[in-house]
Formats: C-alpha cells, structure tokens, sequence
C-alpha cells in the first residue's frame, strides 16, 4: 500500500465523491500516487487508520481528538499536517427568537436549548459546555432538545442545525445552537426569516477540520501530499473548482491548540470513554 497515498474521508454528502476524485486527478498528475476510501461514520474511519487501512484522515475536529487520546493510550503519535483556512477561528452562536424577550445566557435558565447532532462540536458539544461554564447544565437547569441528524458524521451533514433552527421558529424551544456561518447560510437559503432572531451568546474561537497522520505513515508520500496541498493557489481555475467544492481559498499548516475548547467540552461530558475504551481494547 506505500506506494501509494491511501486517504480516508467520511461520506456525509453525494458531493464528497465529487471532492476526492477531483482531488485524486490533481494528485496523479502532478506524479502523487493517490487513492482514497469512504467511511460512513467518523469512528470507523479512526479505527481504520489504527489499524494500518489508510495513511491519511480526513477527520473533524472530534475524530482529531478521538486519534489524538488513542494514539497517546498506545505509546503511538497523532499529527495535524494541513487544515483549511476556514477551518481556523471559528465560533458556535446561541440564537433565540427576537420577539422572546431573551436578551442574555442568564435569561436560558429554565428554558429548552435545540441542538444538533450529539457528536457536533459546533452545534452541540461546544456550546452546550459554554453554556456550562456559565452555570447553565442539562438535567439540572436547561432542558436539551438534540436533533440527531447522521450519527457518525460529527455535525458535517448540517441537517440538525437546521432543523434545530426551525424548532426554535417553531416556538418548540427557547434557543439554538450552530456554528456562526450557518447563521448566514440560513438566512440566506431562507430557513431564518431576516430579522427574526438575535445572537443571545457566542463561544470563543475554535478550529475545526485536519488532515490527520500517524507515526508509521510513509514519509515520503505524506510529504508530497502536503507539499501539494499548500502550493495549491486559487487563482489556478483548476484548483478553485476544487477548492469551492471543499470551502476554502488556501490550505494552511496544521494546528492543535484550537482544539482547546473541544477538549474541555469532551473532559466535561466524559464524551471519549467508551470509545476509547473500546478502541484501546482492539
């Protein structure tokens, strides 16, 4: 299998096939042997890698620590080599409906807070331990209402925030949870009629996506891939195709620490212990 770079990625979307042939093409031609295999859910894909099937993750944020606790439970090493630009800096927002009369986090107590998918950082993870963290806890003050659109696919497939939104416009529940650009998205597509909520609470900053590597990948190939991946420009209409399918105007060098917040959220809800437990077990 070395003699050809061998990526996972997780089937969220039709489109994906579309992302990765194009993808492989660029490869090949630019003398890259180079594959890929589609998993249906994100822990598979995890496990898949552990096990020697494929050199290269595409993985979200979630799966990134799902490989990163794993690998260091086996004496082994995880690493982030590329990520997109819009992978970095991103924030969850609380929305709440603009004629509730909520103005603050303070004003949730009580309330029933929609979420996404349960393994979504930005629409379910993140915020509900942001929410936390201002002394507002599910079973104890909150009511959740999770909309578990595509388990396995860690909030990729968006189809729980919107249908998190549209429970909120509903009057089904106090308040949602998603990811800051999807409030655009939203409103732009017309889900969220303009001026009908208002952002009540915003997270700190996060990443999202990374390419992800462990210690007995083939070094050779792993470096071509990424040398590839940052020289591609968008002003070569070839790689823009490219690139607008996959949401990014350049690839940047991996970076852990904007895992920070998903890290706390996933200690804080003990959200890994059965996976890895069962990972580490084989």
């Amino acid at each position: 299998m070395s003699d050809c770079l061998l990526l996972g990625a997780v089937a969220y979307d039709p489109k994906v096939v579309t992302i990765w042939d194009g993808f492989r093409n660029y490869f090949e031609k630019r003398n890259l042997p180079f594959d890929y295999i589609l998993y249906t859910n994100y822990e598979r894909q995890v496990r898949a890698q552990f096990s020697g099937h494929i050199h290269v993750a595409w993985n979200s944020p979630l799966a990134w620590l799902e490989s990163q606790r794993l690998a260091d439970s086996l004496g082994r090493r995880a690493e982030a080599i590329c990520m997109r630009d819009s992978d970095r800096d991103l924030t969850s927002i609380v929305i709440a409906r603009e004629n509730s009369g909520i103005r603050a986090i303070a004003d949730l107590k009580g309330r029933r807070i929609a979420v996404g998918a349960p393994d979504s950082p930005q629409a379910s993870l993140i915020p509900l331990s942001f929410l936390a963290q201002h002394g507002l806890e599910r079973g104890r003050n909150i009511e959740v209402l999770e909309f578990d659109a595509m388990p396995g696919k860690h909030g990729d497939h968006i189809g729980g925030e919107r249908d998190a939104v549209r429970a909120l416009l509903r009057g089904e529940c106090d308040a949602a949870c998603l990811i800051d650009g999807n409030l655009l998205l939203f409103t732009h597509e017309g889900t969220i009629p303009s001026g009908s909520t208002r952002v009540i609470a915003q997270t700190p900053p996060y990443d999202h996506c990374n390419f992800t590597v462990l210690d007995n990948a083939p070094a050779a190939l792993v470096t071509r891939f990424r040398e590839l991946l940052l020289a591609m420009s968008y002003e070569d209409p070839e790689v823009r195709r490219l690139l607008d399918l996959e949401g990014l105007k350049r690839w940047l060098p991996g970076r852990t620490e904007g895992y920070a917040l998903l890290s706390e959220a996933v200690e804080r809800f003990g959200y890994l212990n059965t996976f890895l437990g069962a990972a580490a077990a084989g």
